[in-house]
């Protein structure tokens, strides 16, 4: 019963995300473009960070569609992969700190407080 349980909570992170990188490249790739005025941080940027979240997406949701045997793996490269984009993105915010707004700035952060700790949570479940 134990193994159903963890596939089946492995299945929804994966799904979660998944989900989670879809908004984030909407975000990034269409919403936050349109308000760069108000948001500071430069476009083309934007455009690299919602590419890292498309590709972020088609991993989470190939696993959540795929339900790969060895998915304890699968599960802790997205959650690895999760913090290097916080930390990237968090240096990406420090370097463009002067030009970001506080709209840009607080978008940045509440992204990050979502994503840091879905990737502990990713990580931590996919330890055996």
């Amino acid at each position: 019963m134990g193994i159903i349980n963890q596939n089946l909570n492995s299945k929804a992170l994966f799904l979660i995300d998944g989900i989670g990188a879809v908004i984030s490249a909407i975000m990034l790739g269409l919403v936050l473009p349109s308000l760069n005025h108000l948001i500071g941080m430069p476009l083309h940027i934007l455009q690299y960070l919602a590419i890292a979240a498309c590709l972020f997406a088609t991993y989470s949701l190939a696993c959540y569609k795929a339900s790969p045997n060895r998915w304890h793996q699968y599960l802790r490269l997205i959650g690895m992969i999760n913090i290097i984009y916080c930390a990237v993105s968090l240096g990406l915010v420090f370097y463009y700190f002067p030009q970001l707004s506080k709209l840009g700035l607080a978008y940045f952060i509440i992204e990050k407080l979502i994503v840091f700790p879905l990737a502990l949570i990713e990580i931590k479940a996919s330890i055996r």
